[in-house]
């Protein structure tokens, strides 16, 4: 049987209160880049070239009309066009769709209902099936749970417009919509996904794509390979932004954010999207991915103190290591327009929890669930129907 020793116990501990201590400066760190982001300015758009916009639909979801309606209330001086796809045609969606027409009737808007499948991913399918009725060269890919301020088209056009950029994206917050689950979730993206993503971008480690928001151009879309070549990918977000890089074109992240609209009624719901979303970025960067556990020192921190009996020493650390973690917390709410009175910060640690959870069952074996669909993750990435 195996038995936790003195020396063992001693050198778990150090482990755990290096990896403690370790977590709080990358806080730090995390919570100077927050604000450093909310300092930055964008770069507008001057040539107003029209455009279209893709949305992949898949039944209703809290907040949907609102979602879609920003997009019909931009302050754009070129053409907008706005494409709905669903591939089923009793889905509810496209009442919400209805209601757009007859509350923005000045707006190109369209549906596209078509069933065909292309592969395994269906967002991908719907946008195959979307994109024959795009009139116009630039395109702007969004999902359905993304909500836009007025001069968001103006601003991801004009950084698509900058000399040598091929594809255009958006970081993105959280923003719940319901109760505790959907501002743990919320909590998730702005304390945890949001610095990480800020930290990997300024130190150069990450080269993402986000599918809150993917501009290019038809040709540079073509010369990927269109968007059938992501037909089985499971990030095909990432695999699109990949492509584009290897045309040796850039992929920019303008210093601006939009909303990701949370929505999560359970528990059960919370953990299945999440560990879909980890098993994602493990995929995709494998050692990366194992070096975010420093970046949640919380249970370390905790881990260390039980293993010491709750010392001042241990209890020390815990305390930094939870202040550390709300200073990112309380970063991200200001990033937002919040602060000390947002709710989210008081869930820091829980999150923190949660995420630790998650990344440890990310490593488990199982299908993932997808939109109500199960799949097998194969090892390079794409997806099979289990």
């Amino acid at each position: 049987m195996f038995e936790f020793t003195p020396k063992l116990l001693i050198w778990l501990w150090l482990i755990c209160t290096f990896a403690g201590i370790l977590g709080c400066l990358y806080a730090l760190i995390a919570a100077g880049l927050l604000a450093k982001f909310a300092q930055k300015r964008v770069t507008r758009n001057s040539c107003n070239r029209p455009v279209s916009v893709l949305k992949p639909l898949y039944d209703t979801e809290s907040e949907l009309e609102a979602n879609l309606a920003s997009f019909c209330q931009q302050n754009y001086g070129g053409e907008i066009q706005l494409i709905f796809g669903l591939q089923k045609e009793n889905d509810p969606a496209s009442h919400v769709v209805e209601r757009l027409r007859q509350r923005f009737p000045e707006r190109d808007i369209r549906l596209c209902i078509d069933p065909t499948l292309h592969g395994a991913n269906r967002k991908i399918s719907n946008l195959i099936n979307i994109l024959s009725q795009a009139s116009h060269d630039l395109l702007v890919l969004s999902d359905s749970d993304i909500r836009v301020e007025a001069g968001y088209l103006e601003n991801v056009i004009g950084a698509l417009e900058e000399p040598g950029v091929g594809a255009v994206s958006c970081l993105y917050c959280g923003v719940p919509v319901g109760g505790i689950w959907a501002r743990l979730a919320a909590e998730g993206i702005n304390s945890h996904f949001l610095p990480n993503a800020l930290i990997g971008l300024g130190l150069g480690l990450a080269k993402p794509c986000f599918g809150a928001t993917i501009a290019l151009t038809k040709e540079t879309l073509a010369r990927i390979g269109g968007f059938e070549a992501f037909a089985d990918q499971l990030a095909d977000d990432y695999a699109i932004g990949m492509a584009v890089r290897r045309l040796g074109l850039r992929v920019v992240i303008p210093p601006f954010l939009v909303d990701h609209i949370c929505y999560d009624r359970s528990f059960a719901d919370l953990f299945r999207h999440e560990l879909r979303a980890a098993r994602t970025i493990r995929n995709i960067d494998p050692l990366g991915y194992a070096g975010v556990v420093v970046t949640n020192p919380t249970p370390f921190a905790l881990a260390a103190a039980a293993i010491a009996g709750f010392n001042l020493t241990s209890l020390f650390v815990l305390l930094l290591t939870l202040a550390s973690r709300t200073i990112v917390s309380v970063q991200a709410s200001r990033l937002r327009g919040e602060g000390w009175g947002s709710g989210a910060v008081w869930l820091s640690p829980f999150r923190d929890l949660l995420s630790f959870a998650i990344f440890v069952a990310s490593f488990l074996p199982g299908p993932l669930v997808w939109r109500g669909h199960r799949y097998e993750l194969r090892s390079d990435g794409t997806l099979t129907p289990s």
